[in-house]
């Protein structure tokens, strides 16, 4: 063998050294197996309007799990029940959450909105609550007891207080009753309507107060109300869960669906049980 050829060979037996010890190897691509995913899931924000409690904190519980399905869950904090159906029909929300869906069809009636419900949540039983007593007996004649003043909740407030035997309603009037269809009222209670979300406030006023279930968690919570449940509406065959709402036509984008499911889980079942000790009660 000439000089030449042993000069070709050592060449090449050098480069295949070279490659045997990773000198030339192939990084992973993304994508291949021992790589990083070939691309991150693209995130999309959702923006959802809830109330404070238990809304907001049902949204927050699964913000996570949102984030591995690529939403980058936005929660939009409102105060009282008007508002949130304005920002969704005017594009400034995804979807809320903090209605039931009599409440969202008279909305939409009075409005002119045009909202869906994508699907129950959970319910929240009114309940009549009051600092000055502990039991429906103690009630004293000429009570005031406040309800809430929008019609769909004020409906369930007298059918409430119709099953407690406290006054009697017009017969077949249901929870679409008003105060002007109290046909008895033996204990001359006398009824203040006012804004759902000043009845929690409204308790150090009067004697009872039948307040949405959201309301007086919130209440408790940040301003310090203790009350006792005097009666509490019950959730067999009740209708007012509480609903996510979306635009007509959102129905089925792929990230609402995801969210819909997040929230439909037991994981958020048990969230809710454990959280609210049955104030507040998951309806799916």
């Amino acid at each position: 063998m000439n000089r030449n050829v042993r000069l070709v060979l050592a060449l090449v037996l050098s480069l295949g050294l070279l490659a045997g010890c990773g000198g030339a190897s192939k990084a992973p691509v993304q994508g291949e197996q021992g790589g990083q995913p070939s691309q991150q899931q693209e995130q999309v924000t959702l923006k959802v309007g809830a109330t404070v409690t238990p809304h907001s904190e049902i949204l927050e519980s699964i913000k996570d799990e949102a984030a591995a399905e690529g939403i980058n869950l936005e929660i939009v904090v409102f105060t009282d029940y008007v508002q949130p159906n304005i920002a969704l029909a005017e594009g400034d929300l995804d979807a809320n959450y903090f209605q039931h869906l009599p409440y969202l069809n008279n909305s939409n009636k009075e409005r002119g909105l045009d909202l869906v419900s994508v699907g129950a949540v959970h319910l929240e039983p009114l309940g009549l609550y009051s600092i000055k007593v502990n039991s429906l007996s103690e009630l004293p004649d000429g009570a005031t007891v406040s309800i809430p003043d929008d019609p769909t909740n004020a409906g369930r407030a007298l059918k409430l207080l119709a099953d407690q035997g406290l006054i009697t309603l017009k017969e077949g009037v249901g929870v679409e009753a008003t105060p002007k269809d109290v046909v008895e009222n033996p204990r001359n209670l006398n009824l203040q309507m006012l804004q759902a979300e000043y009845l929690p406030r409204s308790l150090q006023d009067v004697d009872a107060a039948v307040i949405n279930t959201n309301y007086y968690l919130d209440a408790e919570k940040n301003l310090g109300v203790k009350a006792t449940v005097l009666a509490r509406e019950s959730a067999e065959d009740n209708p007012y869960a509480n609903v996510v709402a979306v635009r007509k036509g959102d129905e089925d984008r792929p990230e609402i669906q995801k969210l819909m499911t997040l929230l439909r889980s037991d994981a958020v079942a048990k969230f809710i049980n454990e959280k609210y000790g049955g104030a507040v009660i998951p309806a799916f």
